[in-house]
């Protein structure tokens, strides 16, 4: 197939279908980080972070199964690669998460949502890549290299490595030992395992970040070319999809840009078989400036910290990166700080 396709077409069809899981599970499961977070400080509603906890679950699961077969090598992603800088991590969680708050979803939501319709997010979508890259290879960048060089991982690279040097137990085996552990959390509510959609959505939105590790280490494996072993996320891919979009004649395909589409094309599926699919634009001019002031700081805030909620919250997560814990407390707490200002206001003391 990569013969007569092509590695970044086959790259990019595997990223596309993914992405699509990824669009259906945000409009037809009401997968949502902001909305997980609001739900549970607002609403009194775990039903959405526990179908984060099965999504969880899941990665873990079939990301340490893939490594205990031989069809995946953790340590060749980038979150394993690299060594684990804490700062970095706390500051660009917080940062995006606040920035999510003020702009009302993350990158993957804004996606999902413009493949309703949203016009409000096609804006969310362009500020964010554009900040993201800005930070990337940007005027940006030799502020976060200076601040934040970038260095090897050691030989322990992750919590599975870490624990299996404490106990002399297998790698593979503590990955699936602790998402299981996360899977039997998840679901000791009886009213949540009732709730079989929230359930399935949950396991579908992990079996995507396992595909995509699968198919781009076996991609990687079989092929010619470097390849970066890769599952999804959406900061750096928002803003390689913009370029791709100018540059195409004399630029190639890639994983991020399949992923960036299929969601875009899975939400517009799921909003047409729910029959929500609308044009929607911002009247408000206030709310289009926290929209840009947030997608911002989604970008920046993301590249610090190495992954946005789906990069780190699911793909970090499932190869038990030291930094995702850390990067998805930040979040959960930036988020909470923007949604009681925008809700009650900081002057109201509860």
């Amino acid at each position: 197939m990569m013969n007569n396709m092509g590695e970044p077409t086959v790259l990019a069809l595997l990223g596309l279908l993914g992405g699509m899981v990824l669009g259906l599970a945000a409009r037809l499961g009401r997968f949502c980080t902001l909305g997980a977070i609001e739900d549970a400080l607002y609403a009194q509603d775990d039903t959405r972070l526990r179908m984060w906890g099965i999504a969880i679950g899941t990665a873990i699961i079939g990301s340490f199964a893939l490594a205990a077969t031989g069809l995946l090598q953790p340590e060749q992603t980038i979150y394993l690669a690299f060594a684990f800088q804490p700062l970095a991590s706390i500051l660009g969680g917080l940062m995006f998460g606040y920035g999510m708050a003020l702009a009302g979803n993350c990158g993957y939501g804004a996606l999902a949502r413009l493949g309703g319709g949203d016009l409000r997010s096609f804006v969310i979508v362009l500020v964010m890549g554009l900040a993201a890259f800005a930070t990337i290879s940007g005027p940006l960048a030799y502020l976060r290299v200076a601040a934040f060089a970038q260095t090897p991982a050691d030989a322990a690279p992750g919590i599975a490595q870490g624990l299996s040097g404490l106990t002399g137990l297998p790698v593979n085996g503590i990955g699936i030992a602790i998402g299981a552990a996360v899977l039997g959390m998840t679901l000791s509510a009886a009213p949540f395992r009732s709730n079989l959609r929230a359930v399935f959505w949950g396991v579908c939105v992990g079996l995507a970040i396992v595909s995509g590790w699968a198919g781009t280490q076996w991609v990687a494996v079989a092929g010619f070319a470097p390849t970066v072993v890769e599952s999804h996320t959406f900061a750096a891919p928002l803003g390689e999809t913009m370029l791709y979009a100018m540059t195409a004649s004399g630029s190639s395909l890639s994983f991020g840009i399949g992923s960036v589409l299929g969601v875009l094309l899975g939400a517009f599926i799921g909003s047409l078989v729910k029959g929500h699919f609308r044009w929607e634009a911002c009247e408000d001019p206030r709310e289009l400036r926290r929209q840009i002031a947030g997608a911002a700081l989604m970008g920046v805030g993301a590249v610090l910290a190495m992954g946005c909620s789906i990069g780190q919250g699911l793909s970090a997560i499932s190869v038990l990166a030291y930094s995702a814990p850390l990067v998805m407390a930040g979040i959960f707490a930036g988020a909470g700080i923007g949604l009681r200002q925008l809700i009650t206001g900081f002057a109201r003391i509860a």
